[in-house]
């Protein structure tokens, strides 16, 4: 093996420790938080897991450039894996869009549960200071310009649900994809 094919076998596995790694880290640990409704830490691990997913695509490229260098691209096993590579690439696509669907929900229901509160702290100061009816909707009024829609806090709490069940499900199959890309790849 010459000094060019060592320095992209090692490329091709420094992109795969880590990236993959990492990725698969994020996505795990993604419906913990947004069970929790841990906006910021759903944000973050958003952020690493597109960040990581496509830093992650420089193992497939080094693999094929390695594959190429060792004249291997014919091989079914390495066809698999590539294969296989590219069905987690397009599910961490799948997962990355879920991600920021739940992020959107909960701010969703971050805001209406912080309208609902804040009406609230504003009807009952105005119950203080006035009580006539006219004054409590006009207090009501000026605290929420727009109309909060019923139900707005506890629909985006089960959109939030729904993705954190599609994110669970997908990593834990990106997860077993990149399982059986390793076990190709030692196996060979």
């Amino acid at each position: 093996m010459s000094f060019t094919e060592r320095l992209v076998l090692w490329l091709h596995v420094g992109f795969a420790l880590f990236t993959i790694g990492p990725v698969s880290v994020a996505i795990m640990s993604t419906p913990r938080y947004v069970r929790a409704r841990n906006l910021t830490v759903v944000r973050y691990l958003y952020r690493t897991t597109r960040i990581f997913a496509l830093i992650a695509l420089g193992a497939l490229i080094f693999g094929i450039i390695l594959g190429q260098q060792l004249h291997e691209l014919a091989k079914p096993w390495l066809t698999a894996a590539m294969t296989l590579f590219v069905v987690a690439i397009v599910l961490l696509v799948l997962i990355i869009r879920d991600q920021r669907k739940a992020i959107s929900a909960l701010e969703v229901a971050e805001a209406a549960e912080s309208g609902a509160a804040q009406a609230a702290s504003v009807a009952a100061s105005v119950t203080v200071q006035d009580s006539s009816p006219e004054a409590a909707d006009d207090a009501l009024a000026a605290a929420q310009p727009e109309p909060v829609q019923p139900g707005g806090a506890g629909t985006a709490r089960n959109v939030a649900s729904v993705e954190r069940g599609r994110i669970t499900t997908m990593g834990a199959v990106v997860s077993v994809i990149w399982l059986v890309i390793l076990v190709l790849m030692v196996w060979q």
